[in-house]
């Protein structure tokens, strides 16, 4: 008697490879060095569009820490649809950011070249300190001569405007963050630049940029509840690690002589030096990185019932900050973004937030998002309650 054998043999697990297998971590992000600059740079902004009227594309904020939600997913075929689900959320605080200069580039064969650049006319010292290594004992001098060309009728700064409008093809605004909101600890401010998109021409630019001098700009005339958007932010820093831990090597055999967290052969006789895409023990986090399509769950608006962490569900009368403040952070008192999932970077750190480069069509972009539950429990133990009126109903009055 002989067993019948199906026509196509598929085991349930893959079988022991003996001498290959994929390499140990991407190559797509060497050199692995700590990052030269302290906060995510925008190196591609997203494609102009004309038909649109004149928008900002980026913004900062500052990562508090993260809680968790509960929702009823909205997605028709998923096993998952009209079901709760719980889902991790990352809280960064974004108070409004100051306008104050607006930047011309050309476009030239060999990509783009800054013309001028035009300032407002009064900068807060939080900017000013931007551009002193030493602020207290410094001369304080900057931009006391640059001032004066408002003074006569504002000729020269007319006259510079007019040459951003005739020759140039992209037009970007200087924005810094009013870092003295936030307890950071902090009074110098971060600088950035972010493109002005839509509008007919760059003069509609132009106008546009120059209305906004010296004013505030709030996240939420940047980006909207239900978008997906994507941060830019320098990651962790975990100093110098192994193979193990920085490549995900595999450990050597206990007995091994030397020690076991290695790299059994870091190459061949010939040839005779190291390959560059052998694991090596090194710099781990603190890398420049960009990651693409956080949806943005919440917009928290400073002064209004949206900052609160009230839903139709839950309608608990609650501040968004757990119970003892974030972690690390404290009390988040600004405006800010809900976002799902993990942001690159320690609490504190600026997170730049763009808009999306791509076309969002997928059902996860489209989905609109409606919240049931939102975790202020405490972030620094088990968190039982999710305020201070319930934590003393539970117990009563306490000894002081």
């Amino acid at each position: 008697f002989q067993w019948p054998v199906p026509a196509v043999y598929q085991p349930d697990e893959m079988s022991h490879r003996k001498f290959e297998h994929p390499r140990c971590g991407s190559l797509g992000f060497l050199p692995k060095k700590r990052c030269r600059r302290g906060r995510g740079k925008i190196k591609s902004f997203p494609r102009d569009d004309p038909s649109k009227p004149c928008h900002l594309t980026g913004f900062i904020g500052y990562k508090a820490g993260s809680t968790h939600i509960l929702r009823d997913v909205d997605k028709p075929g998923s096993k998952l649809h009209k079901k709760e689900t719980c889902e991790t959320v990352t809280i960064v605080e974004c108070p409004p950011m100051i306008v104050v200069g607006v930047v011309g580039y050309v476009k030239t064969p060999r990509g783009l070249r800054s013309l001028n650049t035009v300032w407002a006319e009064h900068l807060s010292d939080e900017c000013k300190r931007r551009f002193y290594k030493n602020w207290y004992k410094a001369k304080k001098k900057a931009f006391t001569k640059y001032v004066k060309k408002y003074t006569d009728g504002k000729k020269e700064i007319e006259a510079e405007l007019a040459e951003l409008k005739k020759h140039c093809s992209v037009i970007r605004v200087l924005a810094h963050t009013q870092v003295r909101k936030l307890n950071l600890g902090q009074k110098k401010a971060h600088l950035i630049e972010i493109q002005v998109n839509g509008g007919a021409s760059a003069a509609d630019k132009v106008d546009f940029a120059v209305k906004l001098f010296e004013k505030a700009v709030t996240v939420d005339s940047v980006f909207s509840a239900n978008e997906m958007i994507d941060t830019i932010a320098i990651t962790k820093g975990h100093g110098t690690e192994g193979v193990v831990t920085r490549w995900g090597v595999t450990r050597l055999p206990r007995k091994t002589h030397r020690g076991l967290r290695k790299v059994a052969c870091v190459g061949a006789w010939h040839p005779a030096r190291l390959q560059w895409s052998v694991a090596r023990a090194g710099q781990m986090g603190f890398h420049h990185r960009t990651e693409i399509n956080k949806k943005v769950y919440k917009i928290g608006k400073k002064g209004e019932d949206t900052h609160g962490a009230g839903t139709d569900f839950d309608v608990t009368t609650k501040d968004i900050t757990p119970m003892g403040g974030f972690p690390h952070y404290g009390v988040v008192k600004e405006d800010y973004l809900m976002i799902k999932g993990a942001v690159p970077g320690t609490k504190k750190r600026p997170i730049t937030l763009r808009r999306s480069l791509l076309a969002q069509t997928s059902r996860n972009a489209l989905e609109e998002i409606k919240l049931k539950f939102i975790d202020t429990s405490s972030k620094f133990g088990h968190g039982r309650f999710q305020t201070y009126e319930e934590k003393l109903k539970t117990f009563g009055r306490t000894k002081n």
